[in-house]
């Protein structure tokens, strides 16, 4: 058996493998290794009776994650799989490599992320490029949950909403002060899906002229800081995966029109897509 896990901040999805057929599925927190211990990963693991149930079958992990940007922190994924999954040759990869791979569809293209975080890469169908670096939820991460809550947040408590907005967010969410919203932002270690965790309250006033001025600059900063870079833009698709930019496709498409970058794929959960190409292209190659 071979489980092909692919992994944002928020949550990761697992696929289990019998040869070519998947014969079962389950989902766990998602896993950063900016934000979580080695302990905490196996934790949530072994919170998973789905996971700990064929531990010792499995013979070959391929996990695509948020955060698995460089060989420290791969390494540090790798270990904490490797105290659940003892039997198993362990391939840990970078989220945007993911997206790369789901996307991908024959030909070069730019593949992005939209979700809780965003990126963007280069794949020439060999190798994945990337431009820009993610400076995460602080400083990057536009267009994503978590700069959209950021929006939201600070106008809320700047007290910029419209009345409606403001008294339907308070109801929504009465416990939420500004000493909790300081504590949850710059102590929590899951700080980035807090934030994202406002996007269905975005996507409700998504009509509204101050949320569409956030969507609409959100989209521009992504797509000037993280896919203008790229020389081939113009001339390949640019595909994308992730929640955000499902549910916020209309506006995502208007975004794109623009720059004259011509729209992919979206696919909002990629974990099929990614599985996939990993049976095609790499499974064979072990």
């Amino acid at each position: 058996m071979i489980l092909i896990a692919e992994s944002g901040s928020t949550k990761c999805d697992w696929l289990f493998y019998q040869g070519n057929h998947c014969v079962s599925e389950t989902s766990t927190a998602g896993f950063n290794p900016y934000f979580h211990s080695e302990e905490w990963m196996i934790e949530q693991m072994r919170f998973n009776p789905q996971l700990v149930e064929v531990a010792k079958r499995v013979r070959a992990v391929y996990f695509f994650g948020a955060g698995c940007s460089t060989p420290n922190l791969k390494n540090q994924v790798s270990r904490s799989l490797s105290k659940l999954f003892t039997n198993a040759e362990i391939e840990v990869d970078h989220d945007l490599t993911a997206a790369a791979y789901a996307t991908y569809q024959g030909e070069p293209c730019v593949s992005c992320i939209l979700g809780t975080g965003s990126n963007a890469c280069f794949f020439d169908g060999n190798e994945v490029y990337e431009e820009m670096p993610s400076l995460a939820f602080i400083l990057g991460d536009e267009g994503s949950g978590a700069y959209f809550g950021k929006k939201l947040l600070t106008a809320y408590f700047y007290r910029q909403l419209p009345e409606d907005m403001a008294a339907d967010f308070k109801e929504r969410y009465p416990e939420l002060t500004s000493s909790t919203l300081v504590e949850k932002v710059y102590r929590s270690e899951r700080a980035n899906v807090f934030l994202a965790g406002f996007m269905r309250f975005v996507v409700k006033y998504k009509e509204r002229s101050v949320v569409k001025k956030w969507i609409s600059e959100g989209f521009d900063l992504f797509l000037k800081n993280q896919v203008i870079c790229y020389s081939e833009a113009e001339t390949v698709p640019v595909h994308f995966v992730g929640s955000v930019a499902k549910v916020l496709e209309s506006e995502l498409k208007q975004s794109l029109m623009k720059y004259d970058l011509r729209l992919g794929q979206i696919i909002a959960k990629p974990a099929e897509h990614l599985a996939k190409y990993v049976l095609d292209y790499l499974e064979p190659k072990r």
